[in-house]
């Protein structure tokens, strides 16, 4: 009996690297992905970026100048055009399994902006529900118990790589060929 257990604990060990980055990407494609294109289609409009977009991104400035982006900077601007990219661009690579650590990085990071934003930007840091606690009953708060779950997919795929199911692992395998060539 011990021999089996020890020879199945094997095989999980063995099939891990293989199986937790591929399975990171699909709960990524399957439940973030579609919240972030959405997020990225309400930033749009017919004319470019729209007010929306500036209001999710600088509640507060927006507010302070009545909800016209035309009196905000180029700065703030860029940095609206840039989220929105990010939104479009980062799920789409780590879906393909393209470019998949970087990916996951800027993902990241987009979470750790996004959730500063929504935590100081718009006021949820005092509401005493949105941030929650880790560690208690409640496993629904959006900021910490949420973003965990989130950061700890996305941080598969950095440690991990993309997976056998990925352009990078194609990639890689077209680039070896043709050194070898």
């Amino acid at each position: 009996m011990r021999n089996t257990v020890t020879t199945l604990y094997g095989a999980l060990d063995n099939s891990a690297p293989t199986i937790l980055p591929s399975l990171a990407r699909f709960a990524f494609a399957a439940v973030l992905a579609p919240y972030y294109w959405a997020s990225a289609v309400t930033k749009v409009d017919g004319a470019g970026l729209s007010v929306n977009g500036y209001a999710q991104i600088f509640p507060r400035a927006m507010e302070a100048v009545n909800y016209d982006p035309s009196q905000l900077g180029l700065l703030h601007s860029v940095i609206v055009a840039g989220g929105t990219l990010a939104e479009l661009l980062l799920p789409a690579l780590l879906i393909l399994g393209l470019l998949t650590r970087p990916a996951a990085l800027g993902m990241i990071g987009f979470i750790v902006v996004q959730s500063l934003t929504d935590l100081f930007g718009h006021g949820a840091l005092g509401d005493g529900v949105t941030l929650g606690a880790l560690f208690d009953r409640a496993p629904d708060s959006v900021i910490l118990d949420q973003r965990l779950l989130w950061l700890t997919l996305l941080a598969t795929c950095v440690f991990l790589g993309p997976g056998p199911l990925s352009l990078d692992r194609l990639a890689r395998r077209r680039s070896g060929q043709s050194q070898t060539a």
